[in-house]
């Protein structure tokens, strides 16, 4: 809260202050009344604390004429004195103040004081909002609550709790811890895993448990790298009408307001600022939080999941992430391994996908062949799930069949095939070795050795100079070669 102090005590007047600014408030001092009221009608201060005896104007004089300014209703006056008789007390509060305290000033009298004229100013001012555009309100929360809706229903019809490709142990694993922790709501949730693994997933199935149709309040994402670190504050607090340049005057509620009562999944918790994490932090520890602007705690009545494909214990050693916070979202802690790591997932996930698009597309197929399958378990997938579907869905873009083949694959999947003899390659390794599937329905001499050039190609990156010296031919003679590669293939489209 911004609070003017008015005392020509400067010792008294810097006691005090550094006490309010410890809890975290905004202190605008002045050595006398006059300086104090030029400043006041500058800018909005909840709050003006003033000694009543100064000289020049004193504190009551200042209260009267605070109380008798059109706009008076945003300030609450609070005057001190060291002279507590019972006709300074009646002047003061004639004079519009509203209340008093005795010099010294008692810490835990001005805490609570302080405390109060907090929440009356905010019922004032939201009071005040609510009566001057009622309708406005009415048909905007109306809106909001519609939009939230509809967005709901539309997150929960694509949600795949009812459909996870649950096919090895680890990932057992991760579903049974995952349905545990939605039993508890206050525990945070920390998911670690790379990019692609399905940790979105994992959330969603902490948020909703096994039954969609279970009470879980609304899941509200929001993902900490696309935000600009400028606005990330107000994105998830929210902020007050006119509390910043260019604010909308009906202010805005924030994502954690939107997820009361349910989650709120934090993705890519990595890239948030340190200065954030330190709110965040406060947010986790006392279940409490101000809009921007704001002067009324809001109980923070939401689980808290957070989810990074970064080595958070790294980013610690680096200063970049708290420590304490790290140890505060680790309370429920899920790390789902890469797809490489399990691979007997990779044909089941795959022919999941691949019967999921050919459904949606209108296409005919149902299965993948045994020659496709070894094909698609010898890629790493560094994109892992997420990399799995989209190639599942050029497959079914591009073509029409009943059963998966090699020749289906094309580059997306050679380009993942060939990943790793392309890391030997840029090693310097002088082992000329490529890896290449071999249908059962025959593989031309000419077709093999396209095969061989385009692997070699995508290994050293589409450098061709780099490919035709390490296949020992002259540059002209492979551009020729990749010329009627092209054209093969563009005949094989159109047919």
């Amino acid at each position: 809260m911004e609070i003017l102090l008015v005392d020509d005590d400067q010792h008294s007047r810097a006691a005090v202050a550094w006490f309010l600014r410890e809890q975290e408030h905004l202190v605008m001092e002045c050595e006398d009344a006059a300086e104090a009221l030029a400043k006041w009608k500058l800018a909005d201060y909840p709050l003006v604390l003033s000694d009543i005896q100064m000289p020049g104007m004193s504190g009551i004089e200042l209260a009267q004429v605070i109380t008798e300014q059109p706009d008076s209703w945003r300030t609450d006056v609070v005057l001190f004195t060291g002279y507590g008789d019972m006709k300074t007390a009646v002047a003061a509060l004639r004079a519009g103040a509203y209340d008093y305290l005795l010099k010294p000033v008692d810490a835990q009298e001005l805490a609570a004081i302080v405390q109060r004229v907090s929440e009356h100013q905010a019922l004032l001012r939201e009071n005040k909002a609510l009566t001057e555009n009622f309708d406005a309100q009415l048909q905007s929360a109306t809106k909001n609550t519609e939009q939230e809706l509809t967005r709901m229903r539309k997150m929960v019809a694509e949600t795949v709790i009812g459909n996870v490709g649950v096919f090895s142990v680890s990932m057992q694993q991760v579903t049974d811890l995952a349905q545990r922790f939605h039993t508890d709501r206050t525990l945070t949730v920390l998911i670690q895993g790379e990019t692609g693994t399905g940790k979105e997933v994992a959330a969603r199935i902490i948020h909703y448990g096994s039954n969609l149709k279970s009470p879980s309040g609304p899941l509200i994402e929001l993902n900490c790298a696309a935000i600009p670190h400028n606005l990330f504050e107000t994105e998830l607090f929210g902020y007050e009408g006119g509390s910043f340049s260019g604010s909308s005057s009906r202010g805005q509620k924030g994502k954690l307001d939107a997820a009361a009562g349910g989650t709120i999944f934090l993705d890519e918790v990595a890239e948030m600022l340190p200065e954030m994490q330190a709110k965040l932090l406060r947010v986790l520890e006392t279940k409490e939080y101000y809009r921007v602007g704001g002067l009324k705690k809001i109980k923070a009545d939401v689980r808290i999941i957070c989810a990074t494909n970064v080595d958070l214990e790294k980013r610690m050693e680096e200063g970049s992430f708290r420590r304490d916070l790290y140890y505060r979202l680790k309370i429920g802690h899920i790390v789902i391994p890469p797809l490489r790591e399990r691979r007997e997932e990779i044909v089941p996930l795959a022919e999941m996908f691949l019967r999921e698009f050919a459904q949606a597309k209108r296409k005919r197929f149902a299965g993948i062949s045994s020659q496709a399958g070894e094909l698609l378990e010898q890629c790493d997938w560094p994109g892992n799930v997420r990399e799995l579907r989209n190639a599942m869905e050029w497959v079914v873009f591009m073509y029409d069949d009943t059963e998966l083949q090699p020749c289906h694959l094309g580059k997306v999947v050679q380009d993942c095939v060939v990943s790793s003899q392309g890391e030997k390659f840029a090693g310097g390794t002088t082992e000329k070795q490529v890896i290449l599937p071999l249908p059962d329905g025959g593989l031309s001499i000419k077709e093999y050795n396209d095969l061989i050039i385009q692997a070699v190609l995508d290994a050293h990156k589409g450098n061709q100079t780099a490919t035709a010296k390490y296949l020992d031919m002259s540059l002209r003679a492979l551009c020729y070669r990749l010329e009627q590669m092209r054209n093969r293939n563009s005949g094989k489209k159109e047919e």
